[in-house]
């Protein structure tokens, strides 16, 4: 690649993110309500976004093997447990991370 297609490149990147960045603000400026159906999805996408990684994590766990996915359910409980509990997200996601790592070194010693 060239430098100049590099270039290119970084400014087309640069200029949809930025574009990205400013259609909300755009469509719906102060004091201007959004329609009920951006609400809605306001709503309804955090959590599907996590329901989907959930799902997406646990694909590949093996339940008929060693551990058994242990380390990764475990990991789960402990990420939402934690949440429910402080309603911290970087706590709740370092917490699950090091139980998952702890437990599948753990286990994956014995």
């Amino acid at each position: 690649m060239s430098g100049t297609q590099m270039l290119l490149t970084i400014a087309i990147s640069a200029g949809v993110t930025i574009l990205t960045r400013a259609i909300p603000f755009l469509l719906f400026p102060d004091g201007r309500q959004p329609p009920a159906f951006i609400t809605w999805l306001g709503r309804l996408l955090p959590r599907a976004v996590m329901a989907m990684l959930v799902v997406y994590c646990l694909k590949d766990v093996s339940f008929t093997a060693s551990p058994f996915g242990i380390p990764a359910l475990a990991g789960v409980a402990v990420t939402a447990a934690l949440h429910v509990w402080k309603r911290q997200m970087i706590f709740s996601i370092c917490g699950g991370t090091v139980t998952y790592m702890l437990l599948l070194r753990l286990m994956g010693a014995a």
